[in-house]
């Protein structure tokens, strides 16, 4: 594994870490005070800080680190996290993560934004809390006369044209001759096991983390280490014993050793109490080997010793058979420094998954897994290829050869389901990006919005997710721009000043429903009109409904916005929408009530891969209709078919009239409607359309298709989702259910082509 693999692990990881952030910091805001949501912050930043010390990223272990201090004021409950708190630290969080990007991808960060939110985070850390109108550009407010203490930082050079400060460290730093005299003082004896080298974890950093506490003295056992011949090279020899002076008290400093508290030997103890167990259990007095932590590069920056280089400086005490002077072999040691960081960062990984428990997690690239998919879809068309060519040549219906059969096609549905419950992720990551967004727009619109999400669990094909993003994007800004109304507004209608945007996802029926909505004003139907009118996308004469109207806005080029802005007005955001759930296999609708909001819900196929599907012939055409769509089927009667108007038919089932829908005059397969009696009727289950009997010449049977995207192989066609192979060789169309359901409700399809050329 080269630098660059160790190092986009790091950044893997720092996604996850990142997303945990987020997740807490809105869970802080809902008013969740568990400590242990406060501490999963804390880490999260510690963590990021932490793997970007070990690869130089100086601009990030900056920022990260004024972060954490203010994190660990409220963790420490010197700061309440309140709304203006959180609201600083959720700005922050966004920056952290702009930081993050950009070293992972290049770029530059908002010089002037982080500057800021450095200067407020250290407002936050000395006691003084922002104003309910302070933003991340105003300067931080003076010192309060009576500000609690801010944890003690490390010395820095001077501020550089980013704006941040390197940490060098400096034993130097914390132990001088000031007020120390008096505090309170501990005896600390850390003995490190193999287990916390072999997870990542390094000694040096910890004591170095140690001395920020206070005034410290330091010396490091050697007393355990063997000989040369007797030497473990993966063995933990060393001990320290370390006497601090701080008023931070015993909890402090048993929280800089938490992470590794289950993989080394931890005692602390008030000094007197140390000394007085020593004389009564007649312990030898210990002979002491300074260790000096102030390594300094050629920079003044602090340099970070890997596990494995402390236990290769070990073998080298070992070798030389002088453990006088630790400080001088891990100063040797440095010169290795960026193969010391990969082994740090290796080791780190590792150690998550070995948290995690062995052998219950792997990061596998997502272009194997797709080669994978594609194979197995490969092999569910052939199984179905030997299939269908066994039983044209085979009448007996009971061969070996048709028992194999069966067994080969139960297997392959079971790796094709193993295969693909590898791709099913969480929505929550998409979720909590839009956070992010809404918190923008509302600052540069001056609203005040919640964002609530809901069913973040909820599990969908991981290439759905990958696009969800564009189009939830365009949906959140024009429900934050355009539906949500400013506080004077709400408050002038009687609403609450704060407006809220609910983001859900739910399965139904084979599909993941999302849903956006809003408790803003709802969709001015008139001005959606007069718009369209103006920009001559309809007729001044058109006569439309509701509905209608309020899908104008996915048309190409409208907008109701007066002017354009940074965030609207160019009329590319709805139809970029509709075009992307489209290209997804999914469909949107709209609800609006004036006053009260709207609700724009997207229906998604859980998967791109394949489907469950009923083959029938229509009008000569073969075409597949999903199975998650289809209620019943049924054989109709005369007595049963019912004449509704000039040209609608009903059909009577068990006391109920359902309309009659025949997919071959919709999709322009044949001039004329056919016979009801001389055919099938499926009746399936539409969104937003109720229950429909579409009318099909004849079933072939039941079976499980590989779906073919028609947009990227060939256009979009009106009524149709997809395209799949058959068994015999042949391409069958994938029937798009809710779009012939709302072409039989009066809803063109707007086909620009015969349909029945293709097949």
């Amino acid at each position: 594994m080269d630098m660059n693999e160790i190092k986009e692990i790091f950044f893997q990881e720092c996604e996850e870490q990142l997303a945990e952030l987020e997740s807490g910091l809105l869970k802080l805001n809902d008013g969740d005070r568990d400590p242990e949501t406060v501490n999963a912050v804390f880490r999260a930043v510690h963590s990021i800080k932490g793997g970007a010390g070990a690869f130089g990223l100086d601009d990030l272990v900056a920022f990260a680190h004024v972060f954490e201090t203010t994190l660990d004021c409220v963790r420490s409950n010197k700061l309440e996290p309140n709304q203006d708190v959180l609201k600083v630290m959720l700005k922050s969080a966004d920056v952290l993560a702009d930081l993050t990007n950009a070293a992972r991808d290049g770029g530059s960060v908002d010089e002037s934004r982080s500057r800021g939110l450095v200067k407020e985070l250290e407002a936050l850390a000395n006691g003084e809390l922002p104003s309910p109108s302070a933003s991340a550009e105003a300067p931080a407010p003076k010192a309060a006369a009576k500000a609690a203490p801010a944890a003690p930082a490390p010395t820095s050079k001077p501020t550089d044209d980013s704006g941040f400060q390197p940490v060098p460290f400096s034993f130097d730093d914390f132990g001088g001759e000031d007020d120390a005299g008096g505090m309170p003082t501990y005896e600390v004896i850390f003995k490190p096991r193999y287990e916390l080298y072999s997870k990542g974890n390094d000694a040096t950093l910890l004591l170095r983390d140690l001395s920020r506490l206070g005034e410290m003295t330091i010396y490091c056992n050697t007393d355990d280490l063997p000989g040369l011949e007797e030497l473990d090279p993966e063995g933990a020899y060393f001990f320290w014993n370390v006497t601090i002076k701080t008023d931070k008290g015993e909890d402090a400093i048993r929280t800089v050793f938490e992470f590794a508290e289950w993989d080394c030997e931890l005692t602390v103890k008030p000094v007197e109490e140390a000394r007085a167990d020593a004389t009564s259990n007649d312990e030898l007095p210990m002979v002491p080997v300074p260790f000096d932590l102030s390594i300094l590069d050629e920079t003044g920056a602090m340099e970070e010793v890997s596990a494995s280089d402390a236990r290769e400086t070990a073998a080298a005490v070992a070798a030389a058979e002088t453990a006088s002077n630790v400080t001088q072999i891990v100063a040797a040691r440095v010169e290795k420094k960026e193969s010391a960081a990969a082994a740090a960062a290796a080791a780190s990984a590792a150690a998550q998954n070995n948290a995690a428990g062995a052998g219950q997690t792997i990061r596998v690239d997502l272009d194997r897994v797709d080669r994978l998919i594609n194979l197995v879809g490969e092999l569910v068309i052939n199984q179905a290829m030997l299939s269908q060519s066994v039983i044209e040549n085979d009448t007996t219906g009971t061969s070996s050869i048709n028992m194999g059969l069966e067994e080969l096609q139960q297997l392959t549905r079971e790796i094709q389901d193993s295969v693909m419950a590898i791709r099913a992720q969480p929505v929550k990551p998409v979720f909590q990006r839009m956070s992010r967004i809404v918190r923008e727009i509302a600052d540069m619109t001056g609203k005040s919005i919640r964002l609530i999400t809901e069913g973040e669990n909820t599990e969908v094909d991981k290439t759905v997710i990958d696009k969800l993003a564009e189009p939830l994007t365009h949906m959140i800004r024009n429900a934050v721009d355009h539906g949500i109304e400013t506080p004077e507004k709400r408050a002038a209608a009687g609403k609450n000043t704060e407006g809220t945007v609910r983001l859900t996802a739910k399965h139904r029926s084979g599909r993941i429903l999302i849903e956006l909505a809003d408790d803003g004003a709802g969709i001015n139907r008139e001005k959606v009109r007069q718009k369209a009118i103006d920009n001559d996308l309809i007729p001044a004469d058109s006569n439309l409904s509701d509905e209608e109207i309020d899908n104008l806005i996915f048309l190409p080029g409208f907008s109701t916005a007066d002017k354009i802005s940074d965030i609207s007005g160019r009329g590319v955001g709805m139809d970029v929408v509709k075009r992307s759930i489209q290209a997804l296999g999914g469909r949107i609708n709209i609800t609006s009530k004036p006053g009260h909001g709207s609700v724009f819900t997207m229906s998604l196929p859980l998967t791109l891969a394949v489907l469950d599907g009923m083959v029938v012939t229509v009008a000569g055409q073969t075409l597949v209709v999903p199975l998650t769509a289809i209620v019943e089927t049924l054989q109709p009667e005369a007595a049963a078919i019912h004449s509704f108007g000039a040209n609608h038919r009903l059909i009577s089932i068990r006391n109920s009239f359902c309309p009659l829908v025949d997919v071959g005059r919709i999709l322009n397969f044949r001039a004329t409607q056919a016979n009801p009696v001389d055919g099938v009727a499926l009746l399936v289950e539409s969104e937003g359309g109720g229950q429909r009997a579409l009318m099909v010449d004849a079933i072939q049977g039941q079976r499980q298709v590989v779906i073919k995207s028609l947009e990227a192989n060939y256009t979009h066609v009106p009524g149709i989702a997809a395209a799949t192979i058959l068994g015999d060789g042949r391409v069958a169309l994938i029937l798009d259910v809710d779009a012939v359901v709302g072409a039989s409700r009066g809803q063109s399809l707007k086909a620009e082509m015969s349909l029945a050329a293709v097949g």
